[in-house]
């Protein structure tokens, strides 16, 4: 398995992990709890951010991903 393969199988992840942080937040009546899943899922996005510029990156300097 490739770097590149693994780094979208980990976006995948954590575009999942955000997506369910968003949701318990919104469901939660709890305001401790609603403020605890919407920094969550700002530290995942922030995460998710890193890992594309990181995959983009690595995805430029292997040549069997650039374009001819």
């Amino acid at each position: 398995m490739t770097v590149s393969t693994q780094l979208q199988q980990a976006i995948s992840s954590i575009q999942s992990v955000s997506a369910s942080m968003k949701s318990f937040a919104l469901e939660t009546e709890d305001q401790q709890a609603k403020q605890t899943f919407e920094q969550l899922a700002q530290t995942m996005d922030s995460s998710l951010e890193s890992l594309k510029q990181r995959q983009q990156y690595i995805e430029s300097q292997e040549p069997q991903y650039k374009q001819h």
